[in-house]
C-alpha cells in the first residue's frame, strides 16, 4: 500500500541482499524486518570500531540501530520497535504490530502484518489502548531523535531570484 514517501509497506518494505563471506555461510531468506539505521550499526559492529560519544569535546547523537550480526549469521534480533518518520508521515512497528499515520493530522492507522501486509484492515477502532500505547512510544522516540514534524504544513519554497549580470539582456 502507498509508495515510497509513505510509511506504509509500499514505501518502506525492501528487501537487503548482503554479502559478506567471512561471516554468511549460506544463502537464505531471513524474514526478521530490519530498519535502515542498521546498517551503520552493523558496518560498525563488523568492523570492530567504537562509535564515539563526543568529537572536539562536543556530545554526538548516539547512534540508532542494531546491529544486523546475528541475523547474518543464522540467529535472530528479537522483537523491537523500529519507527518512521518522513515528511510528517509516521509508523511503528513492534512485532507483528504496524502503527502508522499519513501526515501530522491524520489519524492513527493500526494493522495486523501477520494477518495483513497489504494493509487494507486498519484495526485502530477495535484496539484503542494499543493504539495509544504505540502512539505514546512513538512521540518519546519522535521527541528524543528530534524528528517532530512541525505544524503539519511545510513552509512554501522562496523563489530563486533571476540572476542578472552586465553581460545579460535586461529581463523584462
Amino acid at each position: 500500500r502507498k509508495y515510497k514517501h509513505f510509511n506504509h509497506e509500499g514505501g518502506i518494505a525492501t528487501p537487503l541482499i548482503a554479502h559478506w563471506p567471512a561471516g554468511i555461510t549460506e544463502s537464505r531468506w531471513v524474514p526478521d524486518s530490519g530498519h535502515l539505521v542498521d546498517i551503520m550499526a552493523t558496518c560498525v559492529d563488523l568492523a570492530g570500531a567504537a562509535y564515539p560519544e563526543t568529537r572536539d569535546d562536543r556530545p554526538i547523537t548516539p547512534m540508532e540501530g542494531t546491529s544486523l550480526r546475528p541475523l547474518l549469521t543464522g540467529g535472530s534480533l528479537g522483537e523491537r520497535p523500529l519507527f518512521f518518520e518522513h515528511e510528517g508521515n509516521a509508523a511503528l512497528r513492534l512485532g507483528e504490530r504496524k502503527l502508522v499515520r499519513l501526515g501530522t493530522n491524520g489519524p492513527w492507522e493500526l494493522y495486523d502484518m501477520k494477518a495483513d501486509r497489504t494493509e487494507l484492515h486498519d484495526l485502530a477502532a477495535e484496539h484503542p489502548d494499543e493504539v495509544q500505547k504505540l502512539a505514546a512510544q512513538w512521540q518519546a522516540w519522535a521527541k528524543r531523535a528530534q524528528v517532530l514534524p512541525e505544524g503539519g504544513k511545510k513552509k512554501p519554497r522562496k523563489k530563486a531570484k533571476p540572476v542578472v549580470d552586465a553581460e545579460s539582456p535586461a529581463l523584462p
